[in-house]
């Protein structure tokens, strides 16, 4: 009988499939049927021409070999400036790392930080991509409940009580997926103050900080007083459109940088060089097209959620940022993979069951912004139209 890893057999732990109702709507769609699909965080914008030309314009000049293992000198700047420009902490080259994206950062950062057994403070509702991560880390999880009645905004005494004596991490997305809650600066200062205090590093992804809409982002950087035990993620896949360029970066101190890459050195290896030159070029001529497309899902938001608003039985929570609305589903349904299931089967309509996330948004369903208007305005109709003849 073959025989796997652990670590194999721990990422083949049952679970709920997260993408159930996603992968089912694609099938329909290619079948031939009408299906509008909204279940998915992919923006729906094509990367800017001019990030594409400059990737290719490197690409021709020869812009293809191996990389650093921490990333491009001229990338690490890029991110080292931006740092310098929404921070009042210094940021230099040698705290930046370069990964394949966030997820890859994140992974190499608890890689670095975390030993089996250790204890790992996560927010729930979360991203569906931690767990598995966790789960291949073997950690143990500490889970903190982000209520619906407060917005899903994690308080500091909750976070702060979730601490035992084996955790290591603490590990919170600001703003969130998939609801959009901003972490206030007062939460993450006492967070911080905590985790200093008893030798905790506090890790935070950052991934949808461009991208809000009537309060702005605090990264943790800037709330902090000290950074010894801070590590900030970030990328450019929602921001700028570039999701399968595959561009993420960690911001930590320089001593656990270097652990970084030489993490980055035994699995990575680098990241495309002519990858890291059109990010860098994105990074420092971006304002007009990062603040174009925040005004869109801004537009597209209020749209939504004043249509949703209409439609009896259903809650729309208004979210602070990203490209998520999470629709309250529970006056109608008890399960929310049913809600999704037969509404993708009655109207053609996918969303993703917000059970997918955690016990926090269990009852809801994640509606994407990530489609023109047209399209969401469909959306909506087909959601009514469900609604219509329960």
């Amino acid at each position: 009988m073959t025989r796997y890893s652990e670590l194999a057999r721990r990422l083949d732990a049952p679970a709920a499939d997260a993408w159930a109702v996603h992968d089912r709507a694609l099938a329909m769609q290619r079948s031939g049927e009408p299906v509008v699909v909204l279940s998915i965080g992919d923006p729906d914008f094509r990367t800017p021409d001019p990030i594409i030309d400059n990737a290719v314009s490197h690409l021709r000049i020869g812009r293809t070999h191996y990389s650093p293992a921490l990333g491009e000198i001229n990338l690490r700047r890029a991110v080292a400036d931006y740092e310098n420009r929404v921070s009042p902490h210094d940021c230099a080259v040698d705290q930046v790392g370069i990964f394949p994206g966030v997820t890859a950062g994140l992974f190499a950062a608890l890689s670095c930080l975390v030993d089996r057994g250790d204890g790992v403070v996560v927010v729930d509702p979360q991203y569906v991509g931690y767990m598995p991560m966790l789960l291949g880390l073997d950690v143990d999880v500490q889970m903190v409940r982000a209520r619906p009645e407060l917005g899903f905004e994690p308080t500091a005494d909750e976070i702060i009580d979730a601490i035992q004596d084996h955790t290591r991490v603490v590990l919170l997305n600001t703003p969130g997926n998939p609801t959009g809650a901003i972490i206030g600066a007062e939460t993450l200062q006492r967070v911080l103050a905590e985790c200093q205090a008893r030798d905790i590093w506090l890790v935070t992804d950052e991934i949808y900080s461009m991208f809000t809409f009537d309060r702005p982002h605090v990264s943790a950087r800037t709330a902090a007083e000290r950074l010894d035990n801070l590590v900030v993620v970030d990328g450019l896949s929602k921001s700028h459109a570039m999701t399968g360029w595959r561009v993420g970066w960690t911001v930590a101190p320089a001593e656990f940088t270097e652990h970084l890459g030489r993490f980055a050195e035994m699995s990575i290896f680098g990241c495309p060089q002519f990858v890291q030159d059109a990010a860098a070029f994105a990074l420092n001529n971006d304002e007009y097209y990062v603040r174009d497309m925040r005004d869109e899902y801004r537009r597209r938001r209020n749209a939504v959620c004043d249509r949703l608003d209409s439609i009896q039985g259903l809650t729309a929570r208004r979210p602070e940022a990203g490209m998520f609305v999470m629709i309250d589903v529970r006056e109608l349904y008890a399960d929310d993979q049913q809600f999704a299931n037969e509404l993708l089967d009655t109207v053609g309509l996918s969303v993703l069951p917000g059970s997918a996330f955690g016990e926090s948004t269990a009852g809801h369903v994640r509606f994407s912004l990530v489609q023109p208007l047209n399209v969401l305005m469909e959306g909506c109709q087909r959601l009514e139209t469900f609604v219509s003849r329960l």
